[in-house]
């Protein structure tokens, strides 16, 4: 079954482990279900995994924070969004199309 996909965002909780503190998952080794898979196996959704995750380990860098608690932290995630922006990093990934 084909459908048209819709702009969609990639979870950051997709690229946290669920066991491990302080690792970042990027690129295919992110959590994803059988049927969004075909979303996110595509080049681009890749690279834009890749440079969130880099975004982000720079970001715990500077604030010597630890990755899994970007997301729960209201300001370290604002400013973790910021940093996204500030590099053109798009938020909204997929296509109206085919």
């Amino acid at each position: 079954m084909f459908e048209p996909t819709l702009p969609f965002q990639i979870p950051l909780g997709a690229l946290i482990p669920r066991r491990t503190e302080n690792l970042i998952a990027a690129c295919k080794n992110i959590g994803v279900t059988h049927l969004t898979n075909g979303a996110y196996r595509l080049y681009p959704v890749e690279w834009n995994i890749g440079e969130s995750a880099g975004a982000r380990a720079a970001l715990c860098c500077e604030a010597g924070a630890i990755a899994r608690r970007v997301r729960d932290d209201a300001m370290q995630l604002v400013r973790f969004r910021e940093r996204l922006s500030e590099r053109s990093v798009p938020r909204d990934l997929g296509c109206r199309g085919h």
